[in-house]
């Protein structure tokens, strides 16, 4: 019998306030959510609905103000991969160096990150960008730089937060695509956060949140 991938992530009844008494604004409501080796995740809703902040709870960039957020032992900073809506790419570093700065605050050797992040570009189409300024080159092209930076370290977990939001139609199908085939080649698995079905219905299960409240899984067709 062939047992499930164990849990890289699980929230148990996990909620998030921010303020407090009448200034009070609940961003999740308690919820439950299982991530797992190879799950492909979307998280629909609108602007304002939770997902984000479920996004933040799972990888660790907020704690839970109610409930619990339980990380495996192989979970660290450095295996958790993040894909903004914005490239957050640092204006005075090429796009090599922009890549390869996640690995080298890790520790890493220099020459030894910008293999690793050279290898990354490469996967999603613009090695050849590897010297340019961010300023030198397209949204999209700023997007798959911020893509590769996230998948460099061979992540465990990809967290996407409207990784297409800010592009058009065939740009963000492109950063999708880069998305999709980055975590199957680590085996991470992938949560995106999208208010657009069609990204959505590129993942194997969805979810919806409405007012900060996860509504059930369900498999896409």
């Amino acid at each position: 019998m062939t047992r499930a991938p164990s849990l890289l992530v699980h929230c148990r009844q996990a909620a998030l306030t921010f303020g407090q008494g009448h200034r009070a604004v609940v961003a999740v409501h308690g919820t439950d959510l299982g991530i797992r080796a190879g799950d492909r995740l979307a998280v629909v809703g609108p602007s304002g609905s939770g997902k984000s902040s479920l996004l933040h709870l799972l990888a660790g960039l907020e704690q839970p103000t109610g409930g619990t957020v339980e990380r495996g032992d192989a979970l660290t900073a450095l295996t958790t991969g993040l894909v903004f809506q914005s490239d957050s790419l640092i204006p005075a570093l090429n796009v090599l160096e922009n890549t390869a700065l996640p690995l080298v605050l890790s520790g890493r050797a220099e020459t030894q990150a910008h293999e690793a992040a050279q290898s990354a570009l490469e996967r999603v189409g613009i090695g050849d960008l590897a010297g340019r300024l961010p300023q030198e080159i397209s949204g999209g092209q700023a997007q798959r730089v911020a893509v590769a930076r996230a998948v460099a370290q061979s992540p465990l977990l990809i967290l996407a937060d409207e990784p297409t939001g800010r592009l058009d139609h065939t740009t963000g199908a492109q950063v999708l695509d880069c998305l999709l085939e980055a975590a199957d080649h680590s085996g991470a698995a992938l949560v995106v956060t999208t208010h657009d079905p069609a990204v959505a219905a590129r993942l194997a299960t969805q979810c919806a949140m409405r007012d900060g409240r996860l509504l059930p899984v369900k498999e896409t067709s």
